[in-house]
């Protein structure tokens, strides 16, 4: 056989394991009407349909209960089953989300987002050629004030060894490549993978919960999956207003207390030795433009003056809820070991 005829071989047999696996959507949503109807417009339009679409609802949510009536009979071919959860919080609703699934791969997006059309051909051809792969991600080009944010970055997903983590998923461009972390936007698991792991409920927050798909990424890594980014498994973002106390770019101190707790208690679980020493020293003395430590408060106070001294309180009191919630669990762990 040529190396041609072998390829194509090998890409009809690639094709037909694409067809053979079973994918399950979930799409967690929160009183996001119009979002929802877009997510589940773009889900009916996709060239390889779901054998599953889970959208899960909060008790009492009537928009979206109002907007799922609808969808149904704009979409009726859409294999829509809906989870309740009464537990506020996206952790809970992924959770209940996941374990209804019954598909070989869980796709997650969210409802503000609209997947390609392609979308779930390509993450199924992903997960059929590959075995070891885990879990796969793509960019989320992200649409704010009519404008779509077209620009490149050269590193995404990655977990630098002092703990820094760099997303810009939203970036991300060229060839398949892997890495650390996948974005919630627009990850999908393979069911496999998942066996014996859950959103971690230890995170705080009312509402989004930032950083739950970091702990669900490292954690599939840990347990020895590969992790993959294709620019070209692709979502349109439109980043929707949150009801709870994250409002994204505008300055709340619980949301930046929240958001560093989890980071904090999420990495410190994951890095282990001299990592996490350089981690717990880098963090408060360094930090990020979104939890800042000492030298990033230096670096924005000229220009945001007392907001910046506000950002470096709040980012410093997660860092230490942080570590305690991260001595509690081991202390837990460690008496459940010696019972």
């Amino acid at each position: 056989m040529t190396a041609t005829a072998a390829r194509a071989a090998e890409l009809v047999s690639s094709s037909r394991r694409a067809r053979a696996l079973t994918v399950s959507v979930v799409v967690p949503t929160y009183r996001r009407p119009d979002d929802l109807r877009r997510c589940l417009a773009a889900l009916d339009a996709q060239t390889r349909r779901p054998d599953e679409l889970l959208v899960i609802v909060r008790d009492g949510d009537a928009e979206s209960d109002g907007a799922l009536a609808r969808s149904r009979l704009a979409h009726p071919r859409l294999p829509l089953r809906v989870v309740t959860v009464r537990e506020p919080g996206q952790v809970a609703a992924l959770d209940a989300g996941v374990s209804a699934a019954t598909g070989d791969v869980v796709a997650i997006t969210d409802d503000d987002a609209a997947p390609r059309p392609e979308w779930l051909a390509r993450i199924a051809a992903h997960f059929a050629a590959d075995a070891s792969l885990g879990g796969l991600g793509g960019r989320d080009w992200m649409h704010v004030h009519d404008r779509v944010d077209e620009g490149v970055a050269p590193t995404v997903g990655r977990l630098q060894w002092v703990g820094r983590v760099v997303g810009r998923h939203h970036l991300g461009a060229g060839a398949p490549r892997e890495v650390d972390v996948l974005k919630g936007a627009n990850m999908s698991y393979r069911r496999a993978a998942l066996a014996g792991l859950h959103f971690d409920a230890r995170l705080r927050g009312t509402g989004a919960q930032v950083h739950n798909d970091l702990a669900l990424s490292l954690a599939v890594g840990r347990a020895g999956w590969t992790l993959r980014y294709d620019p070209e498994v692709a979502v349109d973002h439109y980043p929707a207003p949150r009801h709870d106390e994250d409002q994204r770019h505008a300055f709340n101190p619980v949301a930046v207390r929240n958001m560093v707790h989890n980071e904090t208690l999420v990495l410190l679980e994951h890095l282990g030795g001299a990592r996490r020493v350089a981690y717990a020293l880098w963090a408060p003395l360094v930090g990020t433009r979104e939890a800042p430590g000492v030298v990033q408060w230096l670096r924005f106070l000229p220009t945001q003056r007392a907001l910046a001294t506000r950002k470096l309180a709040a980012s410093l009191a997660g860092r230490v809820d942080g570590w305690r919630s991260w001595r509690a669990s081991r202390r837990t762990t460690r008496m459940t070991e010696r019972a």
